[in-house]
């Protein structure tokens, strides 16, 4: 986050809703000092609920951005994601019945995407989206894109003669700490828009005869230095009740 520049939108956006700091204060439910200190470019200063009351007052959304290493980065997600999606792949080459198609694009009535790997039982004629996330940012996000996925499905895969009796949906999040804790914040919601986990998706895939929707963790993903095998696939728990309430 780039703390001086958003100082300047945070002070812009209240003059132009003719707001003084003490307003805008009192709408983000915080005191005067932390917007003041937010327009002078101290925000990194500040716990970062602070910053998201404030520019959320003002009709925005805070991002963060990384950089590191000129384009290491980039290259270093893409391969976090591309050994997920080799692991994946290598998963369903032994399962009989199914194909898979990587990386469909898609472009429909305005909606683009591309769904990471489209799989197809010809059987049961059951359509499978598959998303892989290495990193759980925005889970509405993520839920909003998945749907979208699923909706359009059928669709894209009529141009490869693949004509669905059904369309079920797999999220498949590498299993790391900070997505577990991610998930746990988020299992309520996860749960209503995905009700089935690792637990049942051994079975379904055998005899893939409802539309599932599915989000479990992909445990021991390789990456571009090692040549584990497939790896396994671990069910999200719903939390505990002293959890829930913490």
């Amino acid at each position: 986050m780039d703390a001086a520049r958003l100082g300047t939108v945070c002070r812009a956006l209240r003059i132009k809703k003719r707001w003084r700091q003490i307003d805008l204060a009192r709408k983000a439910n915080v005191t005067r000092s932390d917007v003041s200190r937010i327009e002078r470019g101290k925000a990194l200063e500040l716990r970062g609920e602070t910053v998201d009351r404030v520019v959320t007052a003002l009709g925005g959304r805070v991002g963060f951005y990384v950089t590191w290493q000129g384009g290491e980065l980039d290259r270093l997600l893409n391969a976090r994601h591309s050994a997920l999606h080799e692991s994946v792949a290598r998963f369903f080459a032994g399962l009989a019945g199914w194909v898979i198609a990587p990386e469909v694009s898609y472009s429909i009535r305005g909606e683009r995407g591309i769904i990471d790997i489209l799989a197809w039982h010809a059987p049961t004629r059951t359509l499978l989206v598959l998303e892989l996330k290495t990193e759980i940012v925005d889970v509405n996000d993520l839920m909003g894109r998945v749907d979208q996925k699923r909706r359009l499905a059928a669709t894209v895969a009529r141009d490869r003669g693949w004509i669905a009796a059904r369309v079920a949906v797999w999220v498949i999040v590498g299993d790391s700490a900070m997505n577990r804790r991610r998930v746990r914040n988020h299992a309520s919601t996860l749960r209503s828009a995905f009700p089935s986990d690792g637990r049942s998706i051994h079975g379904w895939l055998h005899n893939p005869d409802v539309a599932m929707r599915c989000v479990s963790f992909w445990a021991n993903a390789p990456d571009e230095r090692t040549n584990q095998g497939v790896a396994t696939v671990r069910r999200i728990r719903r939390p505990k009740p002293s959890e829930a309430r913490g």
